[in-house]
């Protein structure tokens, strides 16, 4: 196969000079299947710096990628070639494998369904997933969508690397004591603990798993209220999944590559990078599946009580210090691995003044009020850039801004880590958020929050026309009663009601007999309604009404949240000159 240009320069100017040039010729072409005017032509590299991701890390703990750059000549989309014939470099590299790409046009279905504003193109989840790891090796996946062997990143401890000490017990990277990137689109343990989704129903989050590793990078591009059809948004979200500007350039010429035509090639037969960020050596992998680590485990090297050694982290590089050598060199600035990080030092946080009474919201509202949480030492000091965990729990539909319900924000100078406006869904009631440190297991802040239901403080009945509404024992009412609600002069939508027919205008009781509703699945006789709403508009319209053998006058009352209160007099008559008439005197008895 013909040389990249990834295989011919290294890291540095030569490639950020090539990227660049890619990058700026997407402004002369528009992606397919773009739904703004800016997509698919995105800036020059030089336009945009690279920028901190405000949730307090990318998703990848900065890993190292793949760099090579795709063929200058645009992808022809044929049919998959047959084994043993020879294609074209840009042939080969518009080939995605089959399940792969299927995953990421299930993300991008799904994510249209649920995040319509975002716009987010399956394309930017292949040119993630090229970087990443190659389209999974080359879709080297089973029919299910899982790796055949796990695809790890360098261990993070610091050696070269960014330093993340262990957050998931080793059980998805197989280390307990470092972090590694797993999975196909290189999701860190602790992100991915938040991050990640079932994207192919088998009830299990697993990040080697393409459909739920693309579903979850989907998820995480379009956080918050991201459109990436506008280039400020996609590459804010690019720089979010790994903070480099070589990073940004390098999807982008992907990205534009594939959104000039592709095609599905079998699984396994996927054109493989050659050449990493770090020092342009193929990425390292175990030749056997790695043993996710016992959650109870200790330290690597000490066994459980079944024996059985926990794994030892994998060394970064060649002489890392696995053969008892001398460990690598750092560059200059890269950690010591055995000096504290901010996290190690954090003994305890504290509430930063949120007040329970500013964490209260109607229905479908935002919430006013702000999460804060300070990250404090075992003296009282304030600890900075020290990541912390917002996680929404309980029976709710609240979530943060953008729709998730856990984020992760980094604390500023004075320790505080601010968590993203809450929005109120449409369940009522308590729930909880909790603020834990990421990496650490430290008792972390609770905050309790309520959802109210949304208010009417007046409800008026509409007119039904010229025609009352007439009835005779034994009949129905020819029409049904409609009503309108507002609160405080404006319309109250979504608005839940209870209409009762009760006994009489001092006794809200439930009548047993006279005008009744009817049970949609049983016909029963029904006379309390509950779960009714209000439409967009205001106006509610009350089910049909029937009338039993009982003669007389008949009060059905209708209440809501706020204080809302009609009350609508049924007269049921054997002449037929039945009427229903809203507030009657209070006089009014039912059956008289």
């Amino acid at each position: 196969m013909a040389a990249h240009f990834g295989r011919r320069l290294r890291k540095g100017a030569a490639t950020t000079a090539v990227a660049a040039a890619a990058v700026a010729a997407l402004s002369a072409s528009q992606a397919p299947g773009a739904t703004g005017d800016d997509h698919g032509r995105q800036a020059t590299a030089g336009a945009s710096a690279p920028v901190p991701d405000p949730t307090g890390g990318d998703a990848t703990g900065s890993s190292p990628y793949y760099t090579d750059l795709p063929p200058l000549n645009s992808p022809n989309p044929s049919p998959s070639p047959s084994a043993g014939t020879p294609v074209a470099q840009g042939a080969a590299e518009a080939g995605i494998p089959a399940t792969v790409l299927d995953a990421y046009k299930k993300a991008e279905a799904e994510l249209r369904a649920s995040k319509p504003g975002c716009n987010l193109p399956w394309q930017l989840l292949a040119a993630i997933g090229k970087v990443e790891s190659g389209q999974a090796r080359g879709g080297e996946v089973d029919a299910s969508g899982t790796t055949l062997r796990p695809i790890l990143g360098p261990v993070l401890d610091g050696n070269g690397f960014a330093l993340i000490k262990d957050t998931d017990h080793g059980a998805y990277d197989g280390n307990a004591q470092y972090d590694q990137a797993v999975g196909p689109m290189q999701f860190i343990p602790s992100t991915w603990a938040w991050a990640g989704r079932d994207g192919n129903g088998d009830g299990k989050k697993d990040p080697n798993n393409i459909y739920d590793a693309a579903l979850a990078a989907g998820h995480y591009l379009c956080r918050g209220d991201r459109d990436l059809s506008q280039a400020a948004d996609l590459h804010g979200a690019i720089l979010g999944y790994n903070n480099s500007q070589d990073y940004l350039n390098t999807v982008l010429s992907w990205m534009e590559y594939y959104s000039k035509g592709t095609y599905s090639v079998p699984d396994g037969t996927g054109a493989a990078p050659g050449h990493r960020s770090d020092d342009g050596t193929p990425r390292t992998t175990p030749s056997t599946p790695a043993e996710p680590a016992d959650p109870h485990q200790g330290k690597p090297g000490s066994k459980d009580q079944g024996g059985r050694p926990s794994p030892s982290p994998t060394p970064s590089k060649p002489g890392g210090g696995q053969d008892g050598g001398d460990p690598a060199p750092r560059p200059p600035g890269t950690p010591d691995p055995t000096t504290p990080t901010p996290t190690d030092t954090v003994d305890h946080l504290e509430n930063a003044g949120t007040a329970t009474a500013e964490l209260t919201a109607t229905a479908g509202d935002a919430f006013t009020g702000t999460i804060s949480t300070r990250a404090e030492t075992k003296a009282g000091a304030a600890v900075a850039k020290v990541r912390i965990r917002f996680t929404i729990s309980g029976d709710t539909d609240a979530t943060f801004t953008g729709g998730e319900d856990v984020a992760t924000v980094a604390t500023d100078s004075k320790g505080v880590a601010k968590a993203p406006a809450l929005q109120a869904g449409e369940k009522t009631g308590d729930f909880k958020v909790t603020a834990t440190v990421v990496g650490r297991s430290l008792k972390g802040v609770d905050y309790q929050a309520t959802v109210t239901e949304r208010p009417a403080d007046t409800l008026a009945a509409t007119t039904n026309g010229d025609t009352p509404l007439t009835c005779t024992p034994g009949g129905e009412f020819a029409d049904q009663v409609q009503l309108k609600a507002t609160y405080k002069g404006a319309v109250a939508d979504k608005v839940a009601a209870t209409a009762t027919l009760i006994k009489s205008a001092t006794d809200a009781t439930e009548n047993d007999k006279g005008p009744y509703f009817k049970d949609a699945t049983t016909g029963k006789a029904v006379r309390t309604l509950t779960g009714l709403k209000t439409d967009t508009k205001g106006l509610l319209t009350l089910p049909k009404l029937y009338a039993d053998d009982t003669t007389g006058t008949f009060l059905l009352r209708v209440t809501t949240p706020g204080g809302g209160t009609l009350t609508v007099q049924l007269t049921v008559a054997a002449d037929g000159t039945a009427t229903a008439s809203p507030s009657p005197s209070p006089s009014a008895s039912a059956g008289s």
